[in-house]
């Protein structure tokens, strides 16, 4: 973990000296990218470097406790200096574990998210717009946009399927827990019996691109325009609007009727594909490696059961870390936080564990 905090570092010291640099002053694009990194780094560099002055201060004391000619007001002092040293180093050790815990690059990436119904038929279809719904007002609150790409809805107001992007600070970082299969249990519209059923819909989150790091061959991609269906008026039925995109080599379809415009629902699109396509190679990288890197709470698995809304007892239950809480008209009114927050402590955790020895010392740094 020290190797990655020099790294930090040394990215830093980069950014600043590539700021003053008279063609990056003159693209603005240039300049606001390195700007916008190095603003992201500043803390945690500043900690570390506020880490190295502590551990020197510890090494200057020590090398006066071992000077023979050191009496014993000097001793005094430099025992003094080493006690509130390593205090403040522990101090700052913590707050370093935390800021790499977090410091994940596409943290801040926007998302493409996309809700499935599964077993249940219409009931899973309305409990899939249900969570379109309770992250639309978790969004909200969070001052972050929703804006809609794709969807595929029934007739009293349920969704087969809905794709869309979620576009703030910070997004991915907090919506990259919600992939998984989402399960519900409660007495469903259509019973007309008031029997509880069981039904589940499945939710995928991708980080947008980084098209920096990943290259679309346009000649791959076959793209077709169709009028769009559903409501819109007569606007939608006189002109061929939609979008859809076919991926040769993978199968993989986009479609994209939202906006009028045909051009923003291609650049829509367009955005969705890299996102998928980005997520699946990814994904197929990561299948050499280890259980338990893919068992980790972050980790996306989308046919894994990851949560329980049961409306009866008004409870939410996460299966990944044992959450249970009695909130759940509030949860799905967009008040996630608090189950946010515990996953990521899991997730910083287990991270952790895999690289020190989690018990406040400084073995972090081998």
């Amino acid at each position: 973990m020290l190797d990655k905090l020099y790294e930090c570092e040394n990215k830093y010291e980069e950014l600043e000296h590539l700021l003053t640099e008279p063609e990056v002053l003159a693209d603005s694009e240039r300049y606001t990218k390195a700007a916008t990194e190095l603003a992201s780094l500043r803390e945690t560099v500043e900690t570390f470097r506020a880490y190295k002055a502590a551990k020197a201060e510890i090494e200057d004391a020590e090398n006066v406790l071992a000077d023979p000619s050191c009496d014993s007001d000097m001793r005094s002092l430099a025992e003094e200096q080493i006690l509130e040293a390593k205090a403040e180093a522990e101090k700052l050790t913590a707050k370093l574990r935390e800021l790499l815990k977090s410091n994940d690059p596409s943290s801040n990436r926007d998302v493409v998210m996309e809700i499935r119904a599964g077993t249940g038929g219409e009931e899973a279809a309305l409990f899939a717009a249900v969570l379109f719904r309770m992250y639309t007002k978790y969004a909200e609150g969070r001052g972050w946009q929703v804006s809609v790409a794709d969807a595929n809805e029934t007739e009293i107001g349920g969704f087969k399927e809905i794709v869309f992007t979620v576009e703030g600070k910070g997004v991915y970082g907090r919506m990259k827990y919600e992939s998984g299969v989402h399960r519900v249990q409660r007495v469903p519209q259509t019973e007309a019996g008031g029997r509880i059923h069981t039904s589940a819909a499945t939710v995928a989150v991708f980080p947008e691109s980084d098209d920096d790091g990943f290259e679309l061959d346009m000649n791959e991609v076959e793209v077709d325009t169709y009028r769009s269906g559903g409501a819109g008026g007569q606007h939608i039925n006189k002109t061929e609007s939609a979008i859809r995109l076919t991926h040769k080599p993978t199968g993989i379809v986009v479609t994209c009727q939202d906006q009028r415009s045909q051009i923003k629902n291609k650049e829509r699109a367009f955005k969705v594909l890299k996102a998928r396509l980005k997520d699946l190679y990814e994904t197929e990288k990561k299948t050499s490696e280890s259980l338990d890197r893919r068992n980790q709470v972050g980790s996306g698995d989308r046919s894994q059961r990851i949560r329980t809304y049961n409306y009866t007892q008004n409870r939410i239950t996460d299966h990944r870390i044992g959450y249970t809480a009695y909130y759940l008209d509030e949860f799905v009114n967009g008040k996630m936080d608090d189950l946010i927050d515990r996953l990521s402590a899991a997730e910083g955790a287990e991270r952790l564990a895999g690289g020190s020895a989690g018990d406040g010392s400084d073995d972090w740094e081998q």
